[in-house]
Order: structure tokens, then sequence, then C-alpha cells
């Protein structure tokens, strides 16, 4: 029985493995490192963070964006975007270095109650009983749509994250939804290889990213607008650096700012890049979307006056984002799902300040946790703060449980009586 199961090998998923095997944990990570990165992003994508704020989190400080890129003779300088194909890769050297176990790249199917832990199934290995689980699934499972795509035939729309290589759509009209950086990034892209992209989007204008101020700043200056792993300024300093704080918010606040904090709006580098080739459609609503002859699909669209306009394409791009939703985390037994405590409508799990949902053992990681912590949840940024939180709140849990005796269903070793170094006492 693995006393932590973490689900998911993303940046969260592996900096809550590392900083759970430093601790001592039998710790046991299932899924494709890095796989968001790797599978879903095209090739010439930029992480738009600052690379000083990118680092996956290992106890010390350890194994950092720029220690990794110091060892190949890469930059990771502020104020200098940095290729995904990059981060991609520290990812790798990160789980390789941090002192975790090798990383399982299975496919867990479900996750259910088993005896006072859990059961947790793969595709293609045996079930394998834990004490308890960690949820980091990042935003895969939590694709948004608009709702007037959704009835399409397939092959007339996608998500964003559907394509590691936009070649090809060389030579093709496509319409790209969205005003955020995925959008933005995913059209400027499109035209670069010979696509003819259409930015589609709701908003009357798009917002853009300033400049980086340096790192070095005069005191006041750098009193008056602070850098934080979110950007310069207080607010973006307190989601940043004060995760904690926001828990303590009244529900309702905490889920306004999870949805509306840090809204969209594309990086400085990428703007000129996209205002000298891409063309835009903005302040126009999507109301319908309907296949037409050659596989093509016809857009009806709606301005902020009222006045209709029609836009044939060859193919849409969705960039709209993610929405968190438990309903959607389907290889959680439904039973456990139905039986959690949750913030507001329900979309996602109450969490106690060790990432502990209403289930007791099991924690939850990324995305699902911006209602409970804030907007930093949704970056990279967010993995330092959870691992931390989150490996004591499972320690808490295991000390409260007493020690381990052998798995509920007879299966294994009897670790207490072997003296395991895994065993906690109450």
């Amino acid at each position: 029985m693995d006393d932590l199961v973490v689900i998911g090998a993303g940046p969260y998923g592996l900096s809550i493995a590392a900083h759970a095997a430093a601790a001592g944990l039998g710790v046991r990570v299932v899924g494709r490192p890095m796989a968001s990165w790797r599978d879903h992003m095209p090739a010439g994508m930029y992480l738009k963070s600052e690379p000083w704020s990118s680092n996956l989190s290992a106890p010390g400080g350890r194994h950092t964006l720029a220690e990794y890129c110091a060892t190949r003779g890469l930059t990771a300088e502020h104020g200098s975007p940095l290729p995904i194909g990059t981060f991609s890769a520290y990812g790798l050297w990160f789980a390789r270095h941090a002192g975790l176990p090798e990383v399982e790249e299975d496919t867990v199917t479900e996750v259910t109650p088993h005896g006072d832990g859990f059961l947790v199934r793969t595709a293609d290995g045996p079930p394998r009983p834990a004490r308890t689980v960690a949820l980091a699934v990042g935003v895969m499972p939590f694709t948004r749509y608009p709702r007037a795509l959704r009835d399409l035939p397939p092959g007339h729309c996608s998500h964003s994250t559907g394509h590691s290589d936009l070649s090809r759509f060389a030579g093709r009209e496509v319409a790209v939804l969205g005003a955020g950086q995925a959008a933005l990034e995913t059209a400027a892209l499109l035209a670069e290889t010979g696509a003819r992209p259409c930015l589609v989007a709701r908003r009357s204008r798009l917002n853009w990213n300033t400049v980086p101020q340096p790192l070095d700043r005069p005191l006041l200056q750098a009193l008056r607008d602070p850098h934080s792993g979110l950007g310069t300024g207080w607010r973006s300093w307190v989601w940043s650096e004060l995760p904690w704080a926001v828990r303590r918010l009244p529900a309702p606040t905490r889920e306004r700012i999870a949805a509306t904090a840090l809204g969209p709006a594309g990086a400085w580098w990428l703007r000129e890049r996209f205002e000298r080739r891409v063309p835009t459609l903005l302040g126009h609503r999507l109301h319908r979307a309907v296949p037409v002859a050659g596989g093509r699909t016809r857009l009806g669209l709606t301005t902020a006056a009222g006045e209709s306009v029609v836009l044939d394409t060859a193919h849409v791009i969705a960039a709209t984002g993610f929405a968190p939703d438990l309903a959607r985390l389907e290889l959680l037994d439904a039973g456990l799902r139905a039986a959690l405590a949750t913030v507001g409508d329900g979309g996602t799990p109450e969490l106690s300040p060790g990432f502990e949902s209403s289930w007791p053992g099991l924690f939850f990681a990324g995305l699902l946790t911006a209602p409970s912590f804030g907007p930093s949840m949704r970056f990279v940024h967010g993995a330092g703060f959870t691992a931390g939180r989150l490996v004591k709140g499972v320690l808490g849990r295991l000390g409260a449980r007493g020690p381990l005796t052998g798995t509920t269903d007879g299966a294994g070793p009897d670790r207490a009586a072997a003296g395991h170094p895994n065993t906690y006492l109450r």
C-alpha cells in the first residue's frame, strides 16, 4: 500500500512528489511527465511567465529552471521569453534529479474508497491500494467550448490544446475564438505557418501586458509596483504570495477572484507579431455554428450594436480556456464525488489549509483549487505553495490514522511490524 499516490505528472504533480519523497513517504506518481506542455502546445510557443517565477518546487529551493538552463548553456533571464520546449525539458530533468520515484506512464481510470484509504485503478497495471491520493490532473479534463460549437461534427472545430503542430492548417482559413494568450499566440503561429487566421473575440479591445520592469529598481519604485510571480503590482503580489490569506475570504469572494483576477491578456513580446499578420473581429459574439458544404463551418456572429455577421471558415479553434468542474473528473468514484463539500455552485472542492478535501485522505492541486486559494493556482508559480502545504497535510492525515498494519484486503506486507520507515504513529 502506497502512502501517497500522485495522479498527474505536470509541474504540480512532480513538485508534490519531490516534497513527499523528501519527507520519507512511500509515494507513487502516475501520469505522462509534462504531458500538457509536450503534447498539447504547438512548436514555437513561449512561456508567458518570467523564468524566475516558473520553477517546479523541491525542498530547499533546489532544481530550479535557472539551474537546468545553466547546465546546458541556455538563457533563463528576466524579460527574455523561454521556449515551451525548454520548459518541458526542464520538467523531465526535474523528474530525474529531484529525488522522486520513477514516474509511471499510465492512465488512472478510477479512484474508489477502499477501507480507510483508496483503490487506484490504471489502464495497464493491477489496482493498488493507497492511504492518500493527490489529484494533480492539470487543465486538460476541463477544456471549455462555446455552447454554439458543441453540436458541430468532428473535424469542424477543436480546442487550442488539441494541436502540437499547426502546419496542417497551411493555406486554410481558421477562425480562432478568444482574447487571451492562447488565442493570440495560436493565431500568430497559424499566420507564421502559412494559414489564414482571423481572431474572433467578444471583447471590444485586446489587452496586452507591458514590458516587464527591471528586477533591480530604485526602492521607491519597487515598493510602489512590486514584482511577483504573477506580474507587477500589489494586487498581483497578494494573489502570488498570499494564497493562504485568499482562502480565509468568504466563498463568494474567493470564487469571484478566481474567475476574474488576471484576466485575458497577451504577452508584450507577442504584440508586434500578432498585429502585423492577424485580422480581428472584436466585439463579436458567437451565437451559431453550422456545417456547410466542403467540410467548412459557418459562424453566426452578433456585434455589440446588434448587427449580424456571417463568417465562413475551414476550421474553428476555440482558445476559450478551461472550466474547473468536479463533474468532469470522471476518474473519481461517482459516490465519492457527490459526497465532497464544494465551493459555491459545487464545481470545485472546498479544501483545508493543507489542500485536503472533506473526504479524508483525498487531496487536490492545481486549477480545481483556485476557488479556494486564488488565481496563483492557475499558474506554475502556485506549485511551490501547494507542494509543501499539501505534503504537510498528507503527513498530518497519516499521523491521525495511526500505524499501517497491512492493507484492508490482506495483500502486501505488514509494514508496521516490519519496522517500515514510512510507518506513522499517533
